[in-house]
């Protein structure tokens, strides 16, 4: 009964939440573009699948992501905390920084948003940017931007520190970088904090600043969705310039064979 009961309050949140966006668009629709809607009854089928999708969403992050997230964190922190023996140095919690690249890599593969932009991208570009490609080289930027961010958080360091270095290291890179991959390595930062990303890696920071001895949840837990939108941005553009690079060293070879087969048949 109680679930049943959290459902129906999620799902008149959910409804209270949307019904202001809902009437913009249909004020929007009717006072000015001046027109009817054609399928008045898929709409509002569509608004009560979208209320439903949120509303259990919802209760479901509530429910199993946020704790799951915070236990993992709580059961890696007291392992890394216990096998250290004396007080614990931030390599002591090794395990800490892999989980978090596992779940940053993990939840990154699994977000739909990239997949759909990563669609797009191929889409447009005619088959030249490949959409498993794109979204390994995403996901490792998330992955390893989730495991710095759990080191900072483990050894106390200020945030701006990290963000300032990153986008010094972004800005040198977009001046370099092939000018129609930098638009779209940008949009693919932000794409990967988005439903299915957020929620983990949210939950495993507060665990993990409420577990760690001197941490404060509110101070230190945060943070390390910056690090998993800044840090796909660095690997996407890495990428791009490797690629640049192979293709004028693979240009190159093949000039200088042609040269060499050119030379010997005039001898």
């Amino acid at each position: 009964m109680d679930l049943i009961g959290e459902t129906l309050l999620f799902l008149a949140r959910t409804t209270v939440d949307v019904l202001p966006v809902a009437a913009f668009l249909f004020l929007f629709h009717r006072l000015i573009l001046r027109r009817r809607f054609t399928n008045p009854g898929q709409i509002a089928i569509g608004f009560c699948f979208v209320v439903a999708g949120l509303g259990v969403f919802l209760l479901g992050l509530e429910k199993a992501l946020f704790p799951v997230g915070r236990l993992m964190a709580a059961q890696l922190t007291e392992l890394s905390v216990s096998n250290s023996g004396l007080v614990p140095d931030w390599a002591d919690f090794y395990l800490v920084y892999l989980f978090a690249f596992s779940i940053g890599f993990g939840t990154t593969i699994a977000e739909p948003a990239l997949l759909a932009v990563a669609m797009k991208a191929r889409e447009v570009s005619g088959g030249a940017i490949q959409v498993s490609a794109l979204r390994v080289v995403v996901a490792i930027g998330v992955a390893i931007g989730v495991s710095l961010g759990c080191f900072r958080i483990v050894t106390g360091t200020p945030l701006h520190w990290y963000i300032a270095a990153a986008y010094v290291v972004v800005v040198i890179q977009a001046s370099f970088a092939p000018r129609l991959i930098v638009p779209l390595a940008f949009d693919l930062g932000g794409v990967t904090t988005s439903t299915v990303t957020v929620p983990v890696i949210a939950a495993l920071g507060l665990g993990l600043a409420e577990n760690v001895a001197g941490r404060n949840p509110l101070i230190d837990g945060f943070g390390l969705i910056a690090f998993a939108c800044l840090f796909p941005i660095i690997t996407v553009l890495a990428y791009a310039q490797i690629a640049v690079i192979r293709e004028a060293r693979l240009a190159k070879n093949l000039s200088d064979s042609q040269h060499i087969s050119a030379v010997e048949s005039e001898e």
